[in-house]
């Protein structure tokens, strides 16, 4: 008899970015790039998609943006926090898998 074990796949790791947006005059948001850790930049040529989002695990409410980046479409995710901290509005995240 041979056992095999099945492994779960691990969840998509949360890698916060440095996002470069535009805010028009009725205070929407248009992500225009994105750079990696490593200070690759990566220009979003078009948003597809925009849709309140929250981050259940975190707990704080969020938006989520399908955008095209290099003819593929990715999630983009805005995080927003604490409204008690009026200094900072929130922050980006992509996902990425764990291999």
């Amino acid at each position: 008899m041979i056992l095999v074990a099945f492994s779960k796949p691990l969840p998509p790791e949360r890698v916060y970015v440095k996002v470069n947006s535009d805010f028009d005059a009725t205070g929407s948001v248009t992500p225009r790039s994105i750079t990696w850790r490593d200070g690759r930049v990566f220009p979003i040529d078009a948003v597809r998609d925009f849709r309140p989002a929250a981050t259940i695990r975190a707990g704080h409410p969020g938006d989520c943006y399908t955008v095209v980046i290099q003819g593929e479409e990715k999630y983009l995710f805005f995080q927003r926090t604490d409204s008690r901290e009026s200094c900072r509005l929130g922050r980006w995240w992509v996902e990425r898998a764990v291999p």
